[in-house]
């Protein structure tokens, strides 16, 4: 589990060089954001190339691990389809290949024979990051990669990356906005039971180098099972116990029941709003906010799955709302992340389709839940 720990963070620090250099690089910024307009419209790389930045890190994710861990090929999942279409109607299946240049290649075919872009690209496919000290020794944990499974959000918060709005953090405030929203989202859990075991966030844009100008990271994980219970952030302080003094992070579009009932618990300054799922959970993480409510189906297992085994680490964790709002016990209705809804299709077979609370502290869950029953 220590090696795959630290897999999974070297791979997520490459997929946030790869996120950096779709943003820092001319050609490829022009690329990511510009609004294509007439025939250029209709070709679905160039609406997309948001997309494919996205299936490059999933792809370059899937490969390493895969390569490091065979038992755990097919079962290593994403947020998107690697086929794509090019301007000449050619079908081509995003991988990355064993060498630059061969990636390079594949890419420049999706790329309609931009070779430039393509090796940008493929350059930092291929780039093996800064060491990332993880202080993973002596981490045993007794489960063999065969028993595990991935969902990997490749570029979570994908439209404030796209906007790319340059906040600077303060210390102890979340960000409502922007590119600190954007998060690459790295998940293990159980294939016999979908608990998370093991997660890995990295940030890609904390903050910019004071001598250089460029951004720098900020990377986080956590490790819940069979009793072991290790995080790279320590468990935040808790806050006052009864009537206000809770905090809570939303989305703005959120229920106005959801706000109404909420505010009865927190503060007026208390109740939060962010951007990106995952974001929202990691400001749970860090105390930023004691709790993240979500009332809509609108959310992932690619979304939620890295974030919640830290929250898991750290005592708290992840649930259904409307099976908490349904159920004697709020805490037994963690969402698991092995199973599909078959009566869907596409992507909402994966959906948090009960919508989620993510806390950390099972006093805060429960003022929640008794707080919302009754209203939805």
């Amino acid at each position: 589990m220590a090696d795959l720990l630290r897999l999974l963070l070297r791979v997520a620090e490459k997929a946030a060089n790869v996120a950096r250099v779709c943003r820092q690089e001319a050609i490829l910024f022009q690329l990511l954001v510009q609004e294509k307009t007439g025939e250029d419209k209709n070709k679905k790389f160039v609406q997309d190339f948001k997309t494919l930045a996205d299936v490059v890190i999933q792809e370059m994710i899937r490969h390493d691990v895969g390569a490091e861990f065979p038992e755990m090929v097919g079962f290593i999942h994403g947020e998107e389809s690697n086929k794509f279409e090019n301007g000449l109607g050619e079908s081509v299946i995003v991988t990355v290949c064993s060498t630059e240049q061969e990636t390079a290649t594949l890419l420049s075919t999706v790329l309609d024979g931009d070779h430039t872009a393509a090796s940008l690209l493929a350059r930092a496919i291929h780039q093996d990051p800064a060491t990332i000290d993880a202080n993973t020794d002596g981490l045993t944990v007794p489960l063999s990669p065969s028993e595990l499974g991935i969902w990997i959000d490749p570029i979570d918060a994908t439209s404030q990356y796209i906007e790319g709005r340059e906040e600077v953090l303060q210390e102890g405030h979340l960000s409502p906005s922007g590119l600190h929203c954007a998060l690459v989202l790295i998940g293990v859990y159980l294939r016999s039971t979908g608990m998370p075991v093991m997660g890995v966030i990295n940030q890609p844009f904390h903050h910019k180098d004071p001598v250089g100008g460029g951004w720098r990271g900020m990377h986080f994980w956590g490790v819940s099972c069979d009793g072991v219970n290790v995080c790279s952030l320590s468990r935040p302080k808790a806050g006052p116990e009864g009537g206000k003094g809770l905090s809570a992070v939303l989305s703005s579009s959120e229920k106005s029941v959801v706000k109404d009932a909420l505010a009865s618990l927190c503060s007026p300054d208390e109740l939060m709003y962010a951007s990106g799922a995952g974001y929202k959970i990691l400001c749970v993480i860090q105390g930023l906010a004691d709790v993240y409510v979500l009332s809509e189906g609108s959310t992932f297992k690619w979304d939620s799955c890295a974030p919640h085994a830290l929250l898991r680490a750290l005592g708290g964790g992840v649930v259904d709302l409307t099976k908490s709002l349904q159920s004697s016990s709020a805490a037994q209705t963690e969402l698991t992340y092995h199973q599909a809804y078959t009566e869907c299709k596409g992507a909402d077979r994966w959906a948090n389709q009960g919508g989620l609370v993510a806390y950390r502290d099972c006093s805060q869950l429960c003022r929640v839940i008794e707080a919302l029953k009754g209203k939805l």
